[in-house]
């Protein structure tokens, strides 16, 4: 089992590479959770240009909330697979109601986590991603990134559930949440930029020497 030094020794040496991220919590939590269904199998400016063009159309969540599914569907088909995250988005809002989830700041992490993934199709990722951005709480999104670069540096077993990949790097992480930001932001950034799925750069790799993947890729070279 990996420990808090070894982590943050990860994230030290990622930072010097990729550059510290600043946390800025947005306190926007229904936001973080429509972005967040929005962004499911798709890249960044899409997911982006179907949110904004759903606030165009629709300004307010309960107008989002009261629309027909096939009007949602029409404002975020820039995001791919509009007709299931369109249904996906008008459940959870009829499932939030009126409630503007700003009482998850200060809900008890476990509780706060539990009330997300009890909404229509919300797991711990769009739960940690809600608590993380919108008000810097100490959960750990882990995204395919995350996942594979943890996996191959030993943070967890490989082919471990992702629940469990979860509970490992937000107990790492600790309870500091600026630090849970920055070892999220940092993974999904080298595994992106080096630690990339098929043929990872481990020769140029600033932890090719703490990597166990890292080191029996070049042994192997």
């Amino acid at each position: 089992m990996a420990d808090r030094r070894r982590l943050r020794s990860i994230t030290d040496r990622l930072a010097n590479e990729y550059g510290r991220p600043v946390l800025r919590p947005h306190h926007a939590p229904i936001d973080e959770l429509v972005l967040t269904v929005l962004s499911q199998n798709t890249n960044d400016r899409n997911r982006d240009a179907a949110y904004f063009r759903l606030r165009e159309r629709l300004p307010t969540w309960d107008a989002v909330r009261e629309a027909p599914v096939e009007e949602i569907e029409d404002a975020i088909r820039k995001g791919g697979l509009a007709p299931t995250k369109s249904v996906r988005i008008k459940q959870i809002l009829e499932a939030i109601g009126e409630d503007d989830l700003l009482w998850l700041a200060d809900a008890p992490l476990e509780e706060a986590r539990e009330y997300l993934c009890a909404l229509p199709g919300v797991g711990r990722k769009t739960a940690a991603c809600v608590l993380l951005f919108s008000f810097g709480r100490p959960d750990v999104p882990v995204d395919t990134h995350v996942y594979r670069v943890g996996g191959r540096l030993g943070l967890w077993p490989p082919k471990e559930p992702l629940v469990k990949a979860h509970d490992e790097l937000s107990r790492l992480a600790g309870d500091d949440g600026e630090y849970a930001y920055e070892t999220h932001v940092l993974l999904i950034r080298h595994g992106r930029r080096t630690c990339v799925a098929r043929v990872p750069h481990c020769a140029d790799c600033p932890l090719r020497r703490m990597c166990p993947e890292g080191r029996r890729r070049l042994g192997a070279a």
